[in-house]
């Protein structure tokens, strides 16, 4: 599968603001919508996400006839093309993911995935897929520490990539686990994702939204949701949510 076109513009006010913008308007995709400088980034829960000079704020608008619980799969899929375009310029060793889409350089946050969706005009869903990534510099006072690519570069790399060049091969490596997706299901996305996740199987505490709970995690269900272990002995299904594991708990 060929990678999306990529459109790159030079201030926007959200990237994931513009797909929906697009959707809406009857646009289906597939578009990559980057920028060098977003005045109005936002994370999970909305939060701001910053995007320092250098670094990579861009959304993949897809559109969808999966249902809404299989489609919002994409998010393990952009976490996974992300960990692919780190491995090329950082030790493959200092790349792992938190779950479910935080992708970590050295146990500190690097980049973030933001997947939004709506129904789309013409039928379906309309998907934006917004992924952030710290190429340059990294924010400060942040809840955890966050880190860049920049300070991480194996031997044999001078620099990180430009906003150009990590926006193309984000695209190549999303589209080859798209194909997958698409043509093998969710599995063999899964058992990629897992190799690369730490944490899945032992203290953890998730805060969703209105409550915190705390448990053990006892790894992912076969949808990729999180397996709590609360202490009465019941077992919690965690969908989406802030999830702290380990010491971290």
């Amino acid at each position: 599968m060929p990678a999306a076109p990529l459109l790159l513009l030079d201030q926007i006010d959200s990237t994931n603001a513009e797909a929906r913008r697009r959707a809406e308007a009857g646009e289906t995709g597939p578009l990559w919508i980057s920028a060098r400088r977003q005045t109005e980034g936002r994370g999970r829960r909305g939060r701001a996400w910053e995007n320092g000079d250098g670094n990579l704020a861009a959304t993949l608008l897809l559109t969808t006839r999966k249902p809404p619980a299989e489609a919002a799969q994409v998010t393990f899929i952009a976490a996974l093309a992300v960990a692919d375009l780190l491995d090329g310029y950082a030790p493959p060793s200092l790349v792992t993911i938190k779950w479910p889409n935080d992708v970590m350089l050295a146990g500190e946050k690097v980049s973030g995935v933001l997947v939004e969706s709506g129904a789309h005009p013409a039928g379906g869903l309309w998907l934006a897929i917004g992924v952030g990534i710290n190429l340059a510099d990294a924010p400060t006072g942040t809840e955890r520490p966050a880190t860049a690519l920049a300070r991480h570069l194996r031997g044999d790399v001078t620099s990180p990539p430009s906003i150009e060049t990590a926006a193309a091969h984000l695209a190549k490596a999303f589209a080859v686990w798209l194909e997958r997706w698409q043509s093998l299901g969710f599995e063999p996305i899964l058992d990629a994702w897992q190799a690369r996740t730490a944490g899945l199987n032992g203290p953890a505490v998730a805060r969703l939204g209105h409550e915190t709970v705390e448990g053990r995690a006892e790894g992912v269900a076969p949808d990729g949701a999180l397996k709590l272990r609360l202490a009465d002995g019941t077992l919690r299904l965690i969908s989406a949510g802030d999830v702290f594991f380990g010491e971290a708990a």
